[in-house]
C-alpha cells in the first residue's frame, strides 16, 4: 500500500487555446500524481506542452477539461480571486527572469507575498530576513536588484518563494538566465530546500538540470511521454556535481 502523501492528482487535463480558425491542443487528457516533497522535473522541448502545464500546476490558468486537486482541494474551477489566493498561500514561484521589482530592496521584495496575506510589518519583516539568511543573502537585504549579481537575483527570487511557507515550489527554468558555475549553485540551493521537507516542480528543457530531480516527467505533443524515477541523480556537493546512483 502506497502510503505517500499526495500534493497534486491531474484527472484527465486537457488545455486547448483557439487560434484563429484552428484549435490548438496544448495538453491533452493527463493523469498524473504528485506527492509531497517530491523533487521532480517537468521536461520537454518547446512546444511539448510544460509551459501550459506549468501554468495550470501553478493556478496561473485552468484546464479546459478535467480536474485539477491540489491539497485534495479542486482548484480547476476556481474563479480569478479563489486562484490568486491560491497562489499566495499554496505556490512559491520561481522564475527564469527573477521578476523582481526593481525599485524595491531584497527584503522588500521577498516580503511581497505576505503584505498580500496580511501579516503584520513586524511578522513579515521577520520571517522574511530568516529566508534570506537560509540562502545566505543576509548580507544583501538592503540592496536592489541592479545592485545585485544574476545567482543573487534568482537567491531572492527563491527567498521570496519560500517566505510563506508553500506547499509548493514550481521553479520554471530557473537557470535559464545563469552561468553554468551559477546554475550549479542554484540546483544546490533547490536540493537543500527539497531536503527540508519542500516539494519542488522544476520545468526545464535541460536534461543536465533535469538530471537533479529524483523523478523525472517527459512531455511531448501535449501528452507524458515519459514518467520515470531518476536512477542516476546528479547532485551538487561543495560546488561539485557528484553522480549519485539510487538503488
Amino acid at each position: 500500500m502506497d502510503t505517500r502523501k499526495e500534493l497534486i492528482r491531474l484527472e484527465k487535463i486537457s488545455r486547448y487555446f483557439k487560434v484563429g480558425t484552428e484549435t490548438v491542443k496544448a495538453i491533452q487528457s493527463i493523469s498524473l500524481k504528485i506527492y509531497k516533497n517530491e523533487f521532480v522535473a517537468l521536461m520537454g522541448a518547446s512546444g511539448s506542452g510544460k509551459s501550459t502545464m506549468m501554468n495550470i500546476l501553478g493556478c496561473l490558468d485552468t484546464p479546459t477539461s478535467g480536474h485539477y486537486f491540489l491539497n485534495n482541494k479542486d482548484v480547476s474551477q476556481l474563479n480569478d480571486n479563489e486562484l490568486a489566493a491560491i497562489r499566495n498561500k499554496e505556490i512559491g514561484f520561481v522564475f527564469q527572469t527573477f521578476n523582481l521589482l526593481p525599485r524595491s530592496t531584497a527584503l522588500e521584495n521577498v516580503m511581497l507575498p505576505q503584505i498580500y496575506a496580511g501579516v503584520s510589518k513586524v511578522d513579515r519583516n521577520k520571517r522574511a530576513t530568516e529566508v534570506l539568511t537560509d540562502v545566505n543573502l543576509e548580507h544583501r537585504m538592503e540592496h536592489k536588484p541592479n545592485e545585485l549579481s544574476g545567482g543573487q537575483r534568482q537567491r531572492v527570487a527563491i527567498a521570496r518563494a519560500l517566505v510563506n511557507s508553500p506547499s509548493l515550489i514550481l521553479a520554471d527554468e530557473p537557470t535559464g538566465n545563469l552561468d553554468s558555475k551559477t546554475s550549479i549553485e542554484i540546483m544546490g540551493l533547490l536540493e537543500q530546500i527539497h531536503l527540508k521537507g519542500n516539494t519542488v516542480i522544476i520545468v526545464t528543457h535541460e536534461e543536465d538540470i533535469a538530471k537533479h530531480a529524483h523523478r523525472i516527467i517527459g512531455l511531448k505533443d501535449g501528452k507524458i511521454e515519459f514518467d520515470e524515477i531518476n536512477k542516476n541523480i546528479l547532485t551538487v556537493n561543495n560546488s561539485h556535481i557528484d553522480n549519485v546512483n539510487e538503488n
